[in-house]
């Protein structure tokens, strides 16, 4: 059974948000997949959703030699095919004039004069006031020589002028703990952290914002937050996709790496997290920092105990993978936050590629009633418990499971499912992460974004399992089947606590 809800919105949340402050916004690696297929998208949906100002120009950069209009036609390709609005003449004929591009060689000194000439040339035609907005979607390699060229030519200026530069980094920041550690210590050197915008398009997703305000927002729920009234928590982020394309760079990372260390972790700090004195980036990213450091460590024996990891059957044919392979493309975790609120509750965490379903969601498993009142036989034998499931993708929302006596003269207990669907309850599609996550880096609003001491308090923390899998590779691989739940072992994981997996409804 289930019921369909419907939200209310009071007037002032359809306002349009506030708009971006004038600014060029120079994507290095322009000419790559995240810029045709994520960033150019969002960009052009953020022009069509009336938050960017009309001083504020697109600078693509990268190797590929592209007269101007030829960039703009291939950024008009990638907008008609992965933009979630149709594109529209009249927005694009706004648009288009303010795309412009620079080739350049990532290593030659020269092409960043060039590209601080154009700046200063667009500055003047479009009042953009000397603002910055540098977007490294490059590989990690490429980091430190794109840092040290910007700053050698001026275009990295400290915080606190009349002008403002930033950098967006994508992930993977870093490899491991020493990895990252060196990595931050390089960006230091360069950025002050107020510039420095670690991505993460996970905590641009409208659901994963929600949980903030589910928690904190209803007083129906937060009491209920903690090891008294919940049993466990379960953090799934499934693909039903392989490797595809990306063979060479996740066989050189892996599940752990490329999902565990920073989608994973997200969640789980997010979920868990006390409620911060305001809704300021550094007072939300203390409090998750706070989840990390009470996690329990991590030991050779627990490791053994409380990971399985696997690896699907045909990963070692994909392109680029290695045919002696032992990198998973699957993990599962029960993980324990030792503080007062979650001590004792285990949070299962599983992810991997090639699953039966994709899906991304957080459920919280309240604790189940006891059975003296309801568990008499010839009464009712079995009461569903009670279940807050909150989707992330694909169809977002949040989901309540409760019981409810079945119509009928005998007492039998059935469950219901109150189910709220972003897309019915509000009208319309979420916005994509990346829009999020471009406008509140043009703002500065850093929140959604990963602050250095996350980083490697989270590489810190993952640093024994990779350490442990280093020494005991698990043999095993492959050991699950495209289109299951992933490894058996998996599965008895759970069991092994008197708990299933959940399936959803």
């Amino acid at each position: 059974m289930s019921t369909r809800i419907q939200a209310e919105i009071p007037p002032s949340s359809t306002t349009v948000p506030d708009a971006a402050p004038p600014c060029a916004l120079v994507v290095f690696g322009a000419g790559g997949d995240l810029s045709h297929r994520k960033l150019m998208p969002a960009l052009y949906n953020l022009a069509a959703g009336g938050v960017l100002s009309e001083h504020f120009v697109i600078v693509g950069v990268g190797r590929q030699s592209y007269a101007a209009e030829a960039f703009r036609a291939e950024v008009r390709k990638a907008c008609e095919e992965f933009s979630r609005r149709r594109v529209e003449d009249a927005v694009w004929a706004a648009l288009a004039p303010r795309i412009d591009y620079v080739q350049a060689d990532f290593d030659d000194p020269a092409g960043y004069e060039g590209l601080s000439l154009r700046l200063q040339q667009l500055d003047f035609q479009h009042a953009l006031e000397g603002n910055r907005l540098f977007y490294l979607a490059t590989p990690p390699v490429a980091f430190e020589t794109i840092l040290k060229g910007l700053k050698k030519v001026g275009l990295i200026v400290p915080p606190g002028g009349p002008t403002w530069s930033r950098v967006i980094i994508e992930k993977p920041f870093g490899h491991d703990l020493a990895s990252a550690r060196a990595l931050n210590d390089l960006v230091g050197t360069i950025l002050d952290e107020s510039q420095t915008f670690r991505i993460d398009h996970y905590l641009g997703k409208e659901t994963v914002q929600n949980i903030l305000v589910l928690r904190f927002a209803n007083s129906i729920f937060e009491p209920l937050w903690n090891r008294k009234y919940v049993d466990h928590v379960e953090i799934t982020v499934a693909e039903t996709v392989g490797v595809g394309t990306r063979g060479r760079f996740y066989d050189a990372n892996g599940v752990l790496r490329d999902v565990v260390q920073n989608h994973m972790l997200e969640l789980l700090a997010l979920t868990a997290m006390e409620a911060p004195n305001t809704l300021d980036a550094d007072d939300i990213r203390g409090e998750k920092l706070k989840v990390l450091n009470a996690l329990r460590e991590n030991w050779d024996d627990t490791v053994a105990r409380n990971v399985v990891l696997g690896q699907y059957q045909g990963y070692r044919d994909e392109p680029d993978v290695a045919k002696d392979s032992l990198t998973p493309t699957f993990a599962a975790l029960r993980v324990f936050v030792d503080n007062w609120r979650w001590q004792g509750v285990p949070f299962y965490l599983r992810t991997g590629k090639r699953l039966r379903d994709r899906m991304s969601e957080i459920s919280i498993h309240l604790q189940p009633i006891p059975p003296t009142l309801f568990g008499r036989p010839g009464l009712c034998e079995w009461v569903p418990g009670n279940v807050l499931t909150m989707r992330i993708q694909p169809d977002e929302g949040v989901q309540l499971q409760f019981a409810s006596k079945i119509p009928g003269d005998d007492l039998r207990v059935g469950r219901v499912l109150m189910d709220m669907h972003y897309t019915e309850a509000f009208g319309g599609e979420p916005p994509e992460a990346y829009e999020r996550l471009l406008h509140d880096a043009m703002r500065g609003n850093a929140t959604l974004f990963s602050r250095r001491d996350w980083v490697e308090t989270s590489w810190g923390w993952m640093q024994p399992i990779f350490d442990y899998f280093d020494r005991y590779p698990p043999v095993e691989l492959p050991n699950y089947e495209p289109g299951t739940d992933g490894p058996l072992r998996a599965t008895t994981f759970m069991h092994r606590d008197r708990r299933r997996l959940d399936r959803g409804a």
